[in-house]
């Protein structure tokens, strides 16, 4: 499929020149995003780790998958979103609600500059055996949550292909 709009668009551009496909999310512009390219190309792949690192795939399917992934940013704002909104609910005033879950998830997303351990791990770092975070995520991020967000994530997969 890439090869035959790889094809269309060389003839549209009268080039012969490659065709590389990227992904550049928002934080490319701070020199702090992963971009991911597709085929691996050295010059496409140099700039980009400049930018924040070149995550190069040789696969076309590979790609498509890492641009379903991107799919999940806005979720996980509406997700914030709806933390600030159940506080303000709560009688939290929605300054003090929005500052609290900002600085929150702020500090935890720092914790994901730690590459030395998994994800699992992570979040298993962040838990109290039956505390607070271990009781959310076992009754809402239950395997059936899981599974709709797999489902979901399968769904535009299969639309990207």
């Amino acid at each position: 499929m890439i090869e035959r709009r790889a094809a269309d668009l060389r003839r549209t551009l009268a080039t012969g020149a490659p065709i590389v496909r990227a992904i550049p999310l928002p934080a490319v512009r701070e020199c702090r995003s992963v971009t991911v390219t597709c085929p691996l190309h050295p010059v496409v792949d140099s700039l980009f780790d400049q930018l924040g690192g070149a995550l190069p795939v040789a696969e076309e399917d590979a790609f498509n998958a890492f641009s379903a992934l991107t799919g999940t940013l806005t979720a996980h704002y509406a997700y914030l979103a709806t933390l600030t909104s159940w506080a303000t609910g709560h009688g939290i005033a929605p300054a003090a609600a929005d500052r609290y879950v900002r600085g929150l998830f702020q500090n935890v997303g720092r914790s994901l500059g730690d590459e030395t351990r998994p994800l699992h791990q992570l979040a298993a770092d962040h838990e109290t055996p039956k505390g607070n975070n271990e009781r959310i995520r076992t009754t809402w991020f239950d395997p059936a949550n899981a599974a709709a967000l797999k489902k979901a994530l399968d769904g535009l997969l299969a639309d990207l292909k």
